[in-house]
Formats: structure tokens, sequence, C-alpha cells
């Protein structure tokens, strides 16, 4: 098997175009027409965002899952740098918050860096979690096999390869837990984003930029489309 490599640099330099829709998704309007419906209308979903973003950048996203009969909340973090004990902890009463509140399991989705959180937050609390669903989240293998890793280590106190949490986020949740991931990511490496055997239930491609899993239309109905089709898996599960 070969050693997964980070995005070439000229995938990388296309991601750039789709910056600006990202910080503009919370005045963009939603497509309700253009949203496969949920299976089970309420169902909590609770967004985390990445790196560098926060709930601003997620906002078409969630604002689209409540338009398909979601019950979609934010994080309430306002800038994503990394992933500490403090945030963790801080990801942990949101979910805490949403279970009880809803009386629901919640759907986590992660994109990038979220995508480990939740994980670990599957890992930690599978009895509040109906499904996990990541959006080219670097889970699997090298934690050097992308372009976002020199700009962890930059923002943060520990490098990528000793994190700040004893938790592995490459560990398959005891839920049903689904890698969404793109042959054309120009952040993440495929390979690391949809996993080896056994790290999850199921890779399913979406070939989207990395930036454009949460600001492209296209991209977002693909993924509301998934959790829709997953989620009756995850309960007869």
């Amino acid at each position: 098997m070969t050693t997964p490599k980070a995005p070439p640099l000229t995938l990388y330099l296309r991601e750039f175009p789709y910056l600006l829709p990202v910080w503009a998704n919370v005045f963009r309007r939603v497509k309700p027409s253009e949203l496969p419906p949920a299976p089970t209308k309420g169902q909590p979903v609770l967004v985390m965002p990445g790196i560098l973003s926060g709930d601003r950048a997620t906002s078409l996203l969630r604002r689209s899952l409540d338009a398909a009969g979601y019950n979609a909340h934010g994080s309430k973090f306002r800038f994503v740098t990394g992933i500490t004990p403090a945030r963790l902890a801080h990801a942990e009463q949101r979910l805490a918050e949403i279970y009880e509140r809803t009386g629901q399991k919640v759907v986590l989705l992660g994109w990038s860096l979220g995508g480990i959180y939740t994980r670990v937050l599957a890992q930690r609390h599978p009895e509040k979690v109906a499904m996990v669903v990541t959006l080219g989240s670097p889970f699997s293998g090298d934690r050097h096999a992308n372009r976002a890793w020199r700009v962890y280590e930059a923002l943060n106190d520990h490098t990528v390869d000793a994190p700040s949490l004893p938790d592995d986020p490459s560990q398959k949740p005891p839920v049903r837990t689904v890698a969404v991931w793109s042959p054309i990511d120009g952040v993440i490496a495929p390979e690391c984003a949809r996993g080896q055997d056994g790290e999850c239930d199921c890779a399913i491609e979406v070939p989207t930029r990395h930036f454009a899993y949460g600001s492209s239309r296209k991209s977002i109905n693909e993924i509301v489309r998934i959790i829709g089709e997953e989620l009756p898996k995850a309960v007869s599960d």
C-alpha cells in the first residue's frame, strides 16, 4: 500500500476561489425545492466547522438541512484553530445540550477538522449519537498528508503527531460512521478522508473541492441526500 501524500500544489491552488462563497454563506439563500427531504422530520444534526472557520462558514449547510426537514445546530465555535481538551469539552457540552433538549440521538456532521471532533465525540458518547458523517476529514493515515498541518502547528502548542488528546480519531466509533471524500480535494489526501477497512462503515465519493463541501449547493444537496439515505441504516443497526 502506497503512503498517502498531500494533494499537489496545483490542486491546492484551485481551492482558493471557493473561499469567497464560504465567507458569504451567511448571506446566501437556500433553495428548498432542490433538497431531498429528511426521512424523519426534526432529526437533530450538530454541524462542526473546520480549521480557521466557525459557525458562519456552515450557515448555508445548516439552513439547507433545516429546509430539508432536519433540526440543524451550530457548534457555537466562532473560530476554530485546533482541537484541545478545552474545545472538546465545549463540544461535549454542546452535544449534551442538544441531546437533552430534543430527547433524540444527534447526527454529527463534521467538515474537515470538524470531522475529527465528531468521531471523538461519538467514541466518548455513543449513547447520544445517531450517526457520524465526516466531510473531507483527515482521520486516517499520515497526519502530514494534507495542506493544513503546517497551519495547524503554527496555531497550536502541539504537533499533529503529538496531539493534546489521547483519543485516536482513526478508531471507528460504535455508531454508524460515514466518510465523505473527494478525489479532487486540494487540501486533504483522499486516502486519509475515506479511511481504511474497519475505520468507517462506508466511504462515499463526492467529487468536490474541499472548501466547497459546505458552500456549493450541488455538494450540499448531495450531502443532504447521503444523510437521508444513511440515517435509516443507522437506526436499524
